[in-house]
């Protein structure tokens, strides 16, 4: 019996004295979290048709024509490049597109948006994009938000349309 609670007191004091029993410390949330946006948008339909996942960059006082400049291809958000997934085959702005995954790369321009699915995958911003995993290359529709929206955001809409807004730029797309 002694010896049994020899035995736990030495385990309470190297318990008590050991480094392992800290809690863990987890990362601070990332500065351009990441998000996900999917048609239909009812968390209560599994049936899902689309999906992307992105971050979401900040402005912050910041100008969008600098965070996405005209002519250049650009992730799509932040961090990693976003990634689209088509449940079933697609038309993606008027282009056949087959079901799978894809990341999704942008090309900003005052007019019209370029909007790119490509093959690649699991890439880290656009720095290694390549035009020969280009799927389709399509043409968005760009407006202007009465309201800036401060962070990057996507939405489907009740037809399927794609929505990207940032600052006072909002680019669609037409999916069916």
């Amino acid at each position: 019996m002694k010896k049994n609670v020899l035995v736990i007191a030495l385990f309470a004091i190297a318990v008590l004295f050991s480094n392992e029993t800290t809690a863990q410390k987890f990362d601070p949330m990332d500065k351009s979290p990441m998000d996900a946006v999917s048609f239909p948008s009812s968390y209560k339909i599994s049936d899902k048709i689309v999906k992307v996942v992105y971050s979401r960059p900040q402005l912050k006082g910041r100008d969008l024509a600098k965070l996405a400049p005209a002519g250049k291809i650009w992730r799509t958000g932040a961090n990693e490049a976003a990634e689209i997934t088509f449940y079933k085959d697609v038309t993606f702005g008027g282009q056949a597109v087959n079901a799978g995954r894809y990341s999704l790369f942008t090309i900003p321009n005052e007019g019209e948006w370029t909007i790119i699915l490509s093959t690649a995958k699991n890439v880290w911003g656009a720095y290694f994009y390549k035009q020969d995993e280009d799927v389709v290359r399509v043409k968005g529709k760009v407006s202007e938000s009465e309201d800036t929206i401060e962070a990057f955001s996507m939405i489907f809409d009740e037809d399927m349309n794609l929505h990207m807004g940032w600052g006072n730029t909002i680019v669609s797309l037409t999916i069916k």
